[in-house]
């Protein structure tokens, strides 16, 4: 299998000199089998430059697997440059929100109403379409199995595991580790300290085995103390997701769009020193874009 990162930024783009060595772009990666099927994982800003480079392998058959439906992980979506040439199919997968009883078409619907964007989706002359996908329910794309699962994020996220050939990898999307809301002493504490044994137990036995783990790893542990509840990881608790689920590379990703390329190569650097004892048996490395990691 081959990975490639078009898009390793979180929250919103952050081009600029101080961000070009890791990237601006916001959540997009590409995810090749061995028989060159092509499975893309969130549809950030990086899905742009990517369409482009799919204009030389036409016709098309793109399957994007959308973690959730906030900004950073769909707003590329109406500049996928497929979707404006007949032949093309975009087949787009993703869970249903709870709040509104709506799968992954409201995620397009929403993006290109005439207000937000100049073309309508029956203007587009590729075809697109739409598959909702249940936790736990693994479904076949070409030669590879997919099993979406359950996260943690303020918004309803899937993760997915892709599978083939032997080979695997897991891409959280946007991930803050499950926590007791309550106090030691608070009477709730203890069931609910179950219930995040659980549903914790239940994450890593997806993750279980992987080649590759792709995991937001947002902040550093002294950020996270004032920012607990936004839904989103640490480089502590990915590596040690990594490590307890027994992943052989983990790359870090979903950079903090305020953090300089140099900030970001030294909170990294001290998180893996500080995690040394648990991360040994893992290759531990930061997402960069236009970088391609094949397994």
């Amino acid at each position: 299998m081959k990975v490639t990162f078009w898009g390793v930024r979180g929250s919103i783009a952050s081009p600029g000199p101080q961000t070009a060595r890791y990237g601006g772009n916001t959540t997009c990666i590409e995810v090749r089998t061995d028989n060159n099927e092509l499975i893309i994982l969130d549809a950030g800003t990086g899905l742009f430059p990517l369409s482009q480079t799919l204009l030389a392998e036409m016709p098309v058959t793109a399957n994007i697997l959308i973690t959730h439906s906030h900004w950073d992980h769909i707003q590329g979506l109406p500049f996928f440059v497929p979707n404006f040439i007949a032949g093309n199919v975009l087949r787009l997968h993703g869970g249903i929100d709870p709040v509104t009883g709506r799968g992954v078409e409201h995620v397009m619907s929403v993006q290109l109403q005439y207000s937000y964007f100049p073309v309508r989706e029956d203007e587009m002359r590729g075809r697109i379409e739409y598959v909702t996908v249940t936790p736990r329910q693994p479904f076949t794309i070409g030669s590879a199995t997919v099993t979406p699962c359950l996260l943690n994020h303020p918004v309803v996220n899937l993760g997915y595991r892709i599978e083939c050939n032997g080979k695997s990898v897991f891409f959280t999307g946007d991930h803050e580790p499950p926590y007791n809301i309550y106090a030691p002493d608070d009477a709730n504490y203890a069931d609910y300290q179950s219930l995040v044994d659980e549903r914790n137990q239940a994450i890593l036995s997806a993750i279980r085995g992987v080649d590759v783990l792709i995991a937001d790893a947002s902040y550093t542990d002294e950020e996270y103390r004032g920012k607990q509840g936004w839904g989103h990881g640490t480089f502590t608790s990915s590596i040690a997701t990594a490590r307890a689920a027994g992943a052989r590379t983990l790359f870090c990703t979903h950079h903090e769009p305020t953090r300089s390329d140099d900030a970001l190569e030294s909170v990294f650097r001290e998180a893996v020193r500080q995690s040394s004892a648990d991360s040994e048996s893992v290759d531990i490395r930061l997402a960069r874009e236009g970088e391609t990691y094949e397994f």
